[in-house]
């Protein structure tokens, strides 16, 4: 969070934090459309009482800190991510319980919010982001050093988390593998990044906003879902459900990364072809010079 403060400016937060029309759609995105979505799949998949709980608790999660890396990834706009992000977070002290009410009802999953995860989270984004951005203003030259080395420590430490779940966890995986709730779980983080895509081009934002609403909108915050169904249920009345946070964050991450694939292959494409074109271009302007008419 330190290196991802580096790319931020002052006066572009200040400016998205005075015309908060990026927090109204990360409002409507993260408490809108991901919650229904949930919903709408656990629906459609017949899923039983308590896979369809894990996936509506996972859907009324907030925003989480892969999709401020991701949005970096994807050359997206960081002030507005992690305005977002804080956003979203902040609001999740009042939003997570009245969307448990509302799509759980009956049950005592509102007692159950992580209040003081939340506030870790929000946090351990913002103090850290803080210092980025004052090393970003006081020694500009600095912070691009600070950025690789910060997004390079997280890379690594990601993969060995994730080797090490798999290890520990391999044989409880495998109970989760049932079509139907891979395919929900699969389907959940694409609609997320489809829809957040198409409300950020209603509201007519920039194509780098775009991409950074679609991810904020795909991306949940896995350890307030895993910090829930932990102290809801027990790990005998849940099973194997115990673990399907770590399923949702590898499609998360697995199709996020599909999608930085996709954006960098045709930016190099993109890059290539204007400097063919411009080599053309030279190449006539010299045949011009030196044969003239």
């Amino acid at each position: 969070m330190v290196s991802l403060g580096c790319t931020m400016e002052i006066s572009k937060i200040k400016a998205y934090i005075l015309k908060p029309k990026g927090a109204l759609i990360a409002l409507v995105s993260q408490y809108g459309i991901m919650p229904f979505t949930a919903f709408s799949l656990a629906k459609v998949f017949k899923l039983s009482s308590f896979e369809a709980l894990s996936v509506l608790i996972c859907g009324c999660c907030p925003g989480g800190m892969l999709s401020n890396i991701f949005s970096l990834a994807l050359n997206g706009d960081m002030n507005l991510s992690i305005v977002m992000t804080t956003f979203s977070t902040t609001m999740a002290l009042g939003m997570m319980p009245l969307l448990l009410y509302l799509y759980c009802k009956g049950l005592s999953l509102v007692n159950k919010v992580p209040y003081r995860g939340i506030s870790v989270t929000l946090v351990s984004t913002l103090i850290p982001c803080g210092i980025g951005i004052f090393l970003n203003h006081r020694y500009p030259r600095y912070s691009k050093t600070a950025t690789k080395t910060g997004l390079l420590i997280l890379l690594i430490a990601v993969v060995i988390i994730a080797i090490l779940s798999i290890m520990l966890n391999g044989s409880t995986l495998l109970a989760l593998l049932l079509p139907r709730l891979i395919v929900t779980t699969a389907l959940m983080p694409a609609i997320g990044y489809s829809l957040g895509y198409t409300l950020a081009s209603l509201c007519g934002l920039s194509e780098r906003c775009k991409r950074t609403v679609s991810l904020e909108t795909g991306f949940q915050n896995i350890q307030l879902c895993s910090t829930i169904l932990k102290a809801a249920f027990s790990q005998e009345e849940i099973g194997a459900l115990y673990l399907f946070p770590l399923i949702f964050l590898v499609f998360q991450l697995s199709e996020a990364l599909i999608l930085v694939v996709i954006y960098r292959s045709f930016e190099m494409v993109k890059k290539f072809q204007q400097n063919g074109s411009r080599r053309i271009y030279l190449t006539e302007e010299h045949k011009d010079s030196t044969h003239p008419s």
